[in-house]
């Protein structure tokens, strides 16, 4: 199939390295514009259009993808097929329309679960066992139209929402690959229509869903830690007992500890170096100290000296 290929994130360039791997061709690269990024705020290109130039395709990087321009630009590729993956702006209907096959997406949620912008991160949070990946042709509702393919992975108990979404990025070249089959055998495939009555929502994250709190049970809370790294993290203060250390931690992953709960105060380090909540304690695996890299927690303890009463608190927004 001749497809045009829309995407900007990283979740999308797995399956784009497929596509061209595989027998059909990308005829365009659509992404969004080069934006100024890192410290420096140096304007930069997506991922995706640096994959583009390096592969020699042509590139289209329209602030507004749905104008009459663009439509006209996108329709003269003459492509069967439009696929979007991580894309960052919405396909309208005149979009869509230039395409006999249709337009499909690949989405990180076993839809109709998870539809909306963070659906990795909220499976985590949630406490998912499994998550997964769908393909679906695009519709007017988000997420919401009929779904070709999916596949499905269980959830590790202390996987971060970051190493689930570079799984389900891999993972979905599978489903991606089977769903081109379909449309390659018959374009006009409609697909199975979502269940309306089981969908869930999966709303942007905010810096305020960072702020954690140990007034919370344990298994809660260990998902949320591994469901907001790396963004925007699970955020609160490192104070010792004697008062003479106190900054700002981000916790990077952490399990519901197995052993007997201390019975301290949340928040509380016991002497085994759980943390207790209101239920029992959490065990931090991993943690990064503000300005600081990433570290176990044991290196964490043995660095800063970390003894029994010593605890973490909550933070407020802007801190």
């Amino acid at each position: 199939m001749r497809i045009v290929f829309f995407g900007t994130g990283r979740f999308g360039l797995p399956t784009f390295d497929s596509i061209r791997g595989d027998r059909h061709e990308i005829a365009l690269v659509v992404t969004q514009p080069d934006r100024p990024r890192g410290r420096n705020l140096e304007t930069m290109p997506t991922i995706i259009k640096q994959a583009a130039l390096d592969a020699g395709l042509p590139v289209f990087s329209p602030e507004d993808v749905n104008t009459p321009e663009s439509v006209a630009r996108i329709a003269a590729c003459q492509a069967d097929l439009g696929y979007v993956v991580a894309y960052g702006q919405k396909i309208g209907a005149d979009v869509r329309g230039v395409f006999p096959a249709g337009t499909v997406n690949l989405h990180g949620s076993l839809l109709p679960a998870w539809r909306g912008a963070a659906p990795v991160q909220w499976a985590v949070i949630n406490g998912d066992a499994e998550s997964g990946v769908t393909v679906f042709r695009l519709v007017d509702r988000m997420d919401a139209g009929p779904i070709l393919t999916q596949r499905r992975t269980a959830i590790g108990v202390d996987e971060t929402a970051d190493e689930l979404h570079d799984r389900l990025a891999h993972i979905g070249c599978d489903a991606v690959r089977a769903a081109l089959e379909l449309l390659s055998r018959n374009p006009q495939t409609p697909g199975t229509p979502q269940d309306e009555s089981a969908a869930t929502r999966a709303r942007k994250l905010n810096k305020a869903d960072g702020l954690i709190r140990f007034d919370t049970p344990a298994a809660a809370l260990a998902n949320r830690v591994c469901g907001l790294w790396s963004w925007p993290g699970a955020n609160c203060r490192f104070v010792s007992r004697d008062g003479k250390r106190d900054e700002r931690v981000t916790l990077a992953r952490a399990v519901r500890y197995e052993g007997r709960g201390s019975g301290g105060e949340p928040g509380t380090i016991s002497d085994v170096m759980s943390v207790a909540t209101v239920d029992g304690d959490l065990m931090i695996l991993e943690i990064k100290p503000a300005g600081g890299r990433l570290m176990a927690w044991q290196d964490f303890v043995n660095g800063r000296r970390v003894q029994p009463g010593d605890r973490f608190v909550p933070i407020e927004l802007g801190e």
